[in-house]
């Protein structure tokens, strides 16, 4: 076991002698007998071993998991690093205990690693939890990339046990005289994955004995599938996905022309871009973002730890939904340059004529406006004289019909004099105030804040 274990670590999960490694240790018998093995490989495959154990304070006796994990590292003269976090106090909208308890766990391990230096996380998952795996996936509706179960490096998580039998695992610890805890809450049938285990995989063996090993194998042969889905991802998305003040902005069409089969995988990726690998995300979660590409040219869709909004003919994707904009106000006593709230900077200054107009400027007769000027946001009741277009309207209007998002409207900085609104900046100038050929201007420039970044 020992040999198959150090052939796994290094040809399937990347992991290299020397290597700093955070083993995740619960005092179950599976993290229990990793823990053991790879101590007893040192010999042979040395590792930088440090154990990690969280204490999620589900269950009143909890503490006794950690004491017993601290006795095992004491023991083997192993570096330990734990913590206990209330994971029911930390659960999101929408997010129940598990996938609170799964999300809060990785979060804690990641730290860990990063403390130590560590580029590896090895987790205990075995050939049983594989088999559970992809028949909790298949009954929620999963596709390719959620059948193809738990990979063997997932960075940086490795899974160096995923083709042993637990019971194989159990009968080696025995033979090495150790002990383990057992949670009572794997017993409990009322926690869905707990009746795969209890219920659902035992029946499934009085129909095919080796039923558990070909859903491993079939989770292997959906691993192949869904590595060509995301060379067809890759290629689709390519060049149309920005960052911009940490959010995500990717191309409608980019999107909505693709087959269904494509846009859910587009979709899911796109999800794991934003909220990593701690939240889980199922079909009902892909289908609600397809929802977004027909109907209201502006709508969101909130899910645990991911937002989404369709704005026009873009999407964009955050962790949290934009924070709504502050009113703001500031006071141009004359030339010079001004930052704004959102870093943006505003140039003012005075020139003998109009001259060639640069993008995000806007040019003003001198004598018909006087200092000093107001920039702010808009407010409710804002009227606008667009420059080519007949009279007064409201300014929301203005901006509906030329389709800004919502967010960008509160923002946008508007150059007032008294009650009129001179130009939207980066946008459109009013009609007011035009230059007079030979006579000295005011040009206002916006520099906007740093540009978008392609991912």
């Amino acid at each position: 076991m020992l040999d198959r274990l150090g052939n796994v670590l290094v040809e399937r999960c990347g992991v290299a002698a020397g290597d700093s490694l955070v083993v995740a240790c619960s005092g179950g018998a599976d993290s229990v007998a990793l823990t053991l093995m790879l101590v007893q490989l040192q010999d042979r495959f040395p590792l930088q071993l440090h154990v990690a154990h969280l204490d999620h304070a589900l269950r009143p006796d909890s503490g006794a998991d950690a004491a017993f994990v601290t006795r095992l590292t004491r023991r083997l003269n192993l570096p330990l690093y734990h913590e206990r976090i209330d994971v029911t106090a930390q659960r999101r909208r929408g997010e129940n205990v598990e996938a609170a308890a799964r999300r809060v766990r990785r979060a804690f391990l990641c730290r860990v690693a990063e403390r130590v230096g560590a580029r590896h996380i090895a987790l205990g998952h075995h050939l049983r939890d594989q088999a559970e795996t992809v028949l909790f996936r298949l009954v929620r509706g999963a596709g390719t990339a959620g059948l193809s179960g738990m990979a063997w490096s997932d960075p940086p998580f490795v899974r160096p046990l995923l083709a042993m039998h637990p019971e194989r695992l159990r009968r080696w610890l025995r033979q090495q005289g150790q002990n383990w805890c057992e949670d009572p809450s794997n017993a409990d049938t009322r926690l869905s994955r707990n009746r795969l285990r209890h219920d659902v995989l035992p029946l499934l063996e009085t129909v095919n004995a080796r039923a558990m090993e070909h859903l491993v194998a079939f989770a292997g042969r959906m691993r192949q599938d869904d590595d060509w889905w995301r060379q067809q991802v890759a290629q689709q998305l390519a060049g149309r996905v920005r960052r911009l003040q940490g959010m995500m902005e990717v191309d409608l069409d980019a999107i909505r022309p693709c087959h269904p089969a494509l846009r859910r995988r587009i979709w899911l990726h796109l999800l794991r871009l934003t909220a990593g690998f701690q939240v889980d995300i199922g079909t009902v979660h892909l289908e609600a973002c397809d929802r977004l590409l027909e109907g209201a040219p502006q709508a969101d869709c909130h899910l645990p730890g991911v937002w989404v909004g369709r704005r026009y003919e873009t999407v964009l994707l955050a962790s949290a939904p934009p924070a709504a904009a502050v009113d703001f106000e500031l006071v141009l006593d004359g030339p010079g340059c001004y930052r704004l709230p959102d870093g943006a900077l505003l140039q003012v200054a005075i020139a003998e004529d109009a001259g060639d107009s640069a993008p995000f400027e806007a040019v003003f007769d001198l004598d018909s406006i006087a200092f000093p000027l107001l920039v702010r946001n808009r407010r409710p009741g804002d009227r606008f004289r667009p420059l080519g277009a007949p009279g007064e309207r409201k300014l929301k209007d203005v901006l509906i019909d030329a389709r800004i998002p919502r967010e960008k409207r509160d923002r946008l900085p508007l150059l007032v004099c008294g009650d009129s609104i001179l130009w939207v900046g980066g946008f459109r100038r009013s009609s007011l105030a035009l230059p007079v050929a030979g006579q000295r201007v005011l040009k206002v420039g916006l520099r906007p804040p740093d540009g978008p970044e392609t991912a």
